[in-house]
């Protein structure tokens, strides 16, 4: 079992940054895929970046460019930095873990409960 706990998440101004972090209880956390989804209101929950256990990387396109998805094996820790952030990009922040990786949240067999980031205009 898998423990995720995500932290960043708040209120920033559209074009504003922040920094998603999420802390892993896996004693096997370097071989564990890494991924972000988000949720908005009303709308499924999308794939927002991924990083495999080798440090591979992939992301949606709409965040291509502006978003960085980053992981800490020794400190059992994922990262997403996010920057240029949009006021569509509201969603509540959920970090995920599997074997696989990639877009599919099928994919990933733990889930945190998630982090709220509002972009305001």
């Amino acid at each position: 079992q898998v423990q995720l706990v995500e932290s960043g998440g708040g209120l920033v101004q559209a074009g504003g940054s922040l920094r998603l972090s999420c802390a892993a209880s896996a004693r096997t956390f370097g071989s564990y895929a890494m991924g972000w989804f988000r949720q908005a209101p009303g709308k499924e929950r999308e794939f927002v970046a991924g990083i495999r256990s080798g440090g591979s990387t992939n992301y949606a396109d709409s965040v291509m460019g502006r978003f960085t998805i980053s992981r800490d094996n020794y400190k059992n820790a994922v990262y997403l930095q996010m920057n240029s952030l949009k006021p569509e990009e509201t969603a509540v922040y959920y970090c995920a873990a599997g074997f696989f990786g990639g877009s599919g949240s099928a994919n990933y067999l733990y889930w945190g409960q998630g982090t709220q980031v509002t972009v305001s205009t």
